[in-house]
């Protein structure tokens, strides 16, 4: 027998309901921002990649699927959306045709790294760019539009947390502070953190390894580092969060992964997930544009993790609204496609039994979840009428087949 990868999943019929409600949830509190959908490739070229999110990022460096196609091409399945995103705009000169860009994407990721509960190798995000505007208060009305899509999520316990990474001016200062004090410290470093501590030393201040967070303890933090600019930037964005009603906690512990962030910095948790229990994140990337070939544009975004959405989502059954159709007897099937066919055409989500005995198709009426079963056998043929069934109650009438449409119109859309 022939399995899944490792690490990419099947989603059966029975979860779907669940994707549904999250991605459409989103759309809805998207579309009410003013922002748009774009769809990528899911391949792309790995230089994309590489210059996009740094060389020195765990994701480039060990979890990227990458190869050789057979024009010699080295291509890459996309790890995150935002390159992929700065790329069409860039490509397609979107900033052109209209200088402020809001846009979102939903699909899936990929990434080797050994797969966990709500971290697979495939996996999916939803992901909000948001392009030409360098001001706090868009930062702020981003992080509030990431905080609103939790909410109408229904999730419980969320809890945004907010931070400044400083700029290309100041975070220097603050990366040679830290890696002075890790030095001293190395001997509590994860082998990954011995490494990143010269080539990336704040994303040691997000290792999830005890003895690395014992560590960090009392290390310098980024908030005695900042710029007068950066400063007043991110005092502006917290500003902008109390004006929108949009609770927050300030974390100055708080770093991205990727080397394009800067300045604001930002992630969502929600009760339900233990230790990991991050549900997304994201923040300023000033620079990524152009450092991807195009101008010089700021932007501002974040993503969530679907997976881990749908781990604090209660299970839910697809609501059937429709009908399903039963021929009783040889003669009635044809009309009984015919019906279908009719019912379809208005609108009405019509699904035919299998070809089997009555007794069957009505076993399969009752599993179906529709809660309405039409039966067509001789005597309605030669009448004209169609038998319906209530699924639930199961009482059944006669009803002429021009009075059908008026009958079924509150019970299946």
């Amino acid at each position: 027998m022939i399995t899944a990868v490792k690490g990419m999943n099947d989603i059966l019929p029975g979860e779907i309901a669940k994707w549904r409600f999250v991605e459409e949830t989103a759309r809805k509190v998207f579309s009410l921002y003013g922002f748009s959908e774009l769809r990528t490739p899911v391949v792309e070229k790995t230089e994309l990649f590489s210059r996009g999110m740094g060389q020195d990022t765990d994701v480039v460096e060990k979890q990227m699927y990458t190869f050789t196609d057979k024009g010699d091409s080295s291509l890459t399945l996309r790890p995150e959306a935002t390159a992929s995103v700065m790329r069409a705009v860039i490509e397609h000169g979107l900033l052109g045709q209209e200088p402020v860009q809001k846009l979102f994407t939903i699909g899936p990721m990929f990434r080797y790294e050994r797969p966990q509960k709500g971290r697979y190798r495939q996996f999916h995000q939803i992901n909000c760019e948001r392009l030409g505007e360098a001001g706090p208060l868009s930062d702020a009305e981003t992080l509030a539009l990431a905080y609103e899509i939790a909410v109408a999520l229904g999730l419980s316990g969320v809890v945004l947390e907010v931070n400044s990474l400083g700029c290309p001016a100041c975070r220097p200062a603050f990366k040679k502070a830290l890696q002075d004090f890790l030095e001293a410290k190395k001997e509590g470093l994860c082998p990954d953190c011995l490494r990143r501590m010269y080539t990336n030393p704040l994303r040691v201040l997000d290792c999830k390894v005890e003895t690395c967070k014992t560590a960090v303890e009392g290390a310098p933090e980024n908030s005695g580092y900042l710029c007068d600019e950066c400063r007043t930037h991110y005092d502006t964005v917290l500003a902008g969060l109390d004006a929108l009603y949009i609770p927050y906690e300030k974390n100055p512990r708080l770093v991205r992964g990727l080397d394009y962030y800067i300045r604001t910095a930002f992630e969502m948790t929600a009760k339900g997930l233990g230790s990991q229990n991050a549900v997304g994140g994201g923040g300023r990337y000033d620079g990524l544009v152009a450092a991807l070939g195009g101008n010089d544009v700021p932007g501002v975004g974040f993503a969530f993790g679907m997976e881990r959405l749908l781990m604090l989502i209660p299970d839910m059954a697809e609501e059937k609204k429709g009908c399903f159709i039963a021929a009783l007897g040889e003669n009635t099937k044809k009309e009984a496609l015919k019906l279908a066919a009719q019912l379809r055409r208005k609108g009405i989500r019509t699904e035919l039994a299998p070809e089997k005995s009555f007794k069957v198709q009505m076993k399969q009426a009752g599993k179906s979840g529709y809660p309405v079963c039409l039966i067509i056998g001789d005597d309605e043929m030669a009448a004209g009428t169609v038998a319906v069934k209530d699924m639930k109650t199961g009482v059944q009438d006669q009803v002429k087949q021009e009075d059908l449409l008026k009958r079924l119109a509150d019970i299946v859309r």
